[in-house]
C-alpha cells in the first residue's frame, strides 16, 4: 500500500499491519516516513476492507520519535512548530479521527514523539523489554504529538510533570500499572498477541467499535448531558445495522455471529 521502504504494509484477514522501518534509526521520523505513515493510515481509513489497524515496529526499537540528523543546528535552526504543524499534528489527528481500531505493538523503546504516539493509539500492547521516554526535557523542548494532552488525562498532573520534566523511562510493566498502555506482554509473545487482538477486532462489529471510539475520545471535553445526547445519537446508528441485527440473531441462533463492519 505505500512505495516508501521507511513504512512496510500487509494486509491479512482484515486487519493492515503497519512497520515502521528505520531500525538503523530506531525507526526515528524523517519526513519520507511521516508521508508514507500517513498514506497508509489515509488508505486503511478509506477501505472497507480494512477494519482494524496493527502498527508496530522493525528492529529493536518502536520509534526513537524525531530523526535529529535531520534538525542539526549547526546547519541551520529548524522551524520546529513547522515540523509540527506540518507532519505531528496532521498524524495525530488522522489517527483519532479514523471510525476503526488501531492497535500498537510497542516491540522497543518508544522515546519522544514515538511515546506519544504509541499513547494516540486505541490499545496499546508492549514488551515487557520495552520502556516509554518523553525525552523532549533533555533537548530542551517541551512535550509535542499530544504529550502534554494525554499525560495528565491518564496519570495526573503529578506524576505528568515528573515524567515530562526529568526524561526518565517508564517500564512496560509499570506503564501498564499506571494505565499507560493495557497491557505487558513477553517480548517473544508480542506480535502474536497484538495480532490475535487485531484480529478479533477486526472480525467484529467495526460499526459499533469505531461510534465506541469516538465516543470515548469526546467525552474528554464533553459535559454528561453532551455526552448522554451524544451516546443516544451513536446508538440510534448502531441500532440500525447490520451489524446489530447480526448480532441479535447470532445470539438467538446460540452461533457465531459474522459481522460485516456496516
Amino acid at each position: 500500500m505505500t512505495e516508501s521502504e521507511t513504512v512496510k504494509t500487509a494486509v491479512r484477514s482484515g486487519v493492515l499491519l503497519v512497520t515502521l522501518n528505520r531500525p538503523d534509526k530506531l525507526n526515528a521520523f524523517n519526513d519520507e516516513m511521516h508521508g508514507a505513515l500517513r498514506t497508509a493510515l489515509e488508505n486503511a481509513r478509506d477501505d472497507a476492507g480494512i477494519r482494524a489497524i496493527l502498527i508496530t515496529g522493525a528492529g529493536r526499537g518502536f520509534c526513537g520519535g524525531q530523526d535529529l540528523g535531520d534538525r542539526d543546528p549547526s546547519k541551520g535552526r529548524a522551524d520546529l512548530g513547522h515540523t509540527i504543524e506540518t507532519f505531528y499534528n496532521p498524524l495525530l489527528r488522522l489517527m483519532r479521527s479514523i471510525e476503526k481500531p488501531i492497535i500498537c505493538a510497542v516491540n522497543g523503546v518508544a522515546a519522544g514523539a514515538g511515546a506519544n504516539i504509541a499513547f494516540a493509539c486505541d490499545i496499546v500492547l508492549a514488551a515487557r523489554s520495552a520502556k516509554f521516554v518523553e525525552a523532549f526535557a533533555k533537548l530542551g523542548l517541551v512535550p509535542d504529538s499530544g504529550g502534554t494532552w494525554w499525560l495528565p488525562r491518564i496519570l495526573g498532573e503529578p506524576r505528568a510533570k515528573a515524567l515530562a520534566l526529568t526524561g526518565e523511562p517508564v517500564p512496560a510493566e509499570q506503564a501498564a500499572d499506571w494505565g499507560l498502555i493495557w497491557r505487558a506482554v513477553d517480548d517473544e509473545a508480542l506480535q502474536d498477541e497484538a495480532t490475535e487482538l487485531a484480529e478479533k477486532l477486526a472480525a467484529g462489529p467495526t460499526l459499533g467499535l469505531g461510534l465506541t471510539k469516538r465516543l470515548i475520545q469526546e467525552a474528554a471535553t464533553a459535559d454528561l448531558d453532551t455526552q448522554l445526547d451524544a451516546e443516544r445519537d451513536a446508538q440510534r446508528q448502531a441500532g440500525f445495522s447490520d451489524d446489530y441485527a447480526e448480532g441479535v440473531a447470532a445470539f438467538l441462533q446460540k452461533r457465531a455471529p459474522a459481522f460485516r463492519g456496516r
